[in-house]
């Protein structure tokens, strides 16, 4: 066997352009929190009510993703995909001249229902576009798109956004989301037609795997772990590792970096063993996020560590557990994947509502990383499930709709 055999196939094209368009969705999901006094003062509402921002778009993902995903189901995947960036874009524009937190409000909820069904789309495209062996590792560089999007969108958005005001900043994702559609729309190529239409009832059918909901139910418990620590980091960076508040900023670049890394290390090792990927990444997140209660988080220098390998575990798991719910569908993977795009946004929602709560409480500045430990934690029982499934049963056969796909994956 020669060495090339041992070397990743090439990913095509399709996944860099899918990978822009994740990361411009990431860019304007996360922005809002670096700018959201600005747009507090601008239209004249409280910092903590402006804050409805950020839960806004949460929701319309949780919701969006599944029911567009259907909505939209027999709609060429190419056609979806350009109609989400377009409402993306239009989503921003409809902000950027609006001086009604309402009306800015419903612009956050149209834009993250184009999330939704752009992440729904491309998960199924890309996975379609690759050889079996390679979906993990496709939809690891789609996922990456977040962490770009936190090491350098959010910040440069940011920075935008103090210098010519938030309006300025939506104006460049609308522009920049408005040119995507051009290019994907351009460079996607047409899926070919169908002998056997998508159905609705079938991908319905698709959600009777028990296989997925346990996938889904791991997503959600160590996303939402993880995310639980992080939404309320910076208190503890400032409070009890003694950052300046001017750092803090900077510091979670190194976050970001981590979820990078994790993002392609978790798609490179999970097309062949995603179970052990997924239950190696939920052990590191726990004992990253239980050293975060001890001393070692009153160190500047430890705990930016502690930080980098928590974005590098809990984002190595999108790409593989996407992967899993996609094979798990069979040949109904739309509405599937849409779910595990709800999942992660449902894990970040209930994660950071619960840590909210356990940082008001006796527990103060390390109770967010006892809720994400314990959340972790809890992610290991459906994974160990799925691993004593496959221990007694064997894959069902790619159906004929989908690439054949001989089952090469291990525990």
């Amino acid at each position: 066997m020669s060495s090339s055999d041992h070397k990743p196939a090439k990913l095509p094209f399709v996944v860099w352009l899918l990978t822009l368009g994740t990361f411009l969705m990431a860019t304007t999901e996360f922005i809002v929190a670096g700018i959201l006094p600005e747009m507090a003062s601008d239209l004249g509402v409280s910092v903590s009510r402006a804050g409805l921002l950020i839960t806004s778009f949460a929701i319309g993902m949780i919701v969006g993703a599944p029911l567009m995903s259907i909505a939209t189901l027999r709609l060429p995947k190419r056609s979806t995909l350009v109609l989400a960036l377009a409402a993306f874009a239009v989503g921003h524009v409809l902000a950027a001249l609006s001086s009604s937190f309402a009306l800015v409000l419903v612009a956050r909820v149209v834009t993250a229902f184009a999330t939704g069904t752009f992440w729904a789309v491309a998960s199924v495209v890309a996975t379609a576009a690759v050889v079996p062996t390679a979906r993990s590792r496709a939809l690891g560089m789609i996922i990456s798109g977040v962490g770009l999007a936190t090491v350098i969108g959010v910040p440069l958005g940011s920075l935008l956004g103090t210098h010519i005001g938030w309006r300025g900043a939506f104006w460049a994702l609308a522009v920049l989301s408005g040119a995507a559609a051009l290019i994907i729309g351009r460079f996607i190529p047409t899926e070919p037609r169908s002998d056997v239409p998508p159905s609705v009832r079938t991908e319905f059918a698709a959600l009777r795997s028990g296989r997925l909901w346990l996938a889904l139910a791991a997503s959600v418990l160590l996303l939402g772990g993880v995310m639980a620590a992080y939404s309320y980091v910076a208190p503890l960076l400032t409070d009890r590792a003694g950052v300046p508040t001017g750092a803090v900023s900077l510091i979670l670049v190194g976050y970001g970096i981590g979820a990078l890394i994790g993002t392609n290390i978790g798609g490179l090792l999970g097309d062949r063993k995603p179970l052990a990927t997924q239950i190696t990444a939920a052990i590191v997140a726990v004992l990253v996020l239980a050293l975060l209660q001890t001393p070692l988080s009153t160190n500047p220098v430890t705990t930016v560590v502690l930080l980098v390998l928590m974005g590098l575990a809990g984002q190595s798991v999108p790409p593989v557990s996407t992967a899993l719910v996609v094979r798990f569908a069979g040949n109904a993977p739309t509405l599937a994947a849409a779910l595990s795009a709800s999942a992660f946004n449902a894990g970040i929602a209930i994660g950071s509502a619960i840590a909210g709560v356990a940082l008001g409480s006796s527990l103060g500045l390390t109770g967010p990383a006892l809720v994400g430990t314990v959340m972790a934690a809890l992610a290991l029982a459906p994974l160990l499930a799925l691993v004593a499934i496959r221990a007694t049963r064997s894959e069902a056969p790619a159906a004929p709709e989908q690439t054949p796909a001989p089952e090469t994956a291990t525990v």
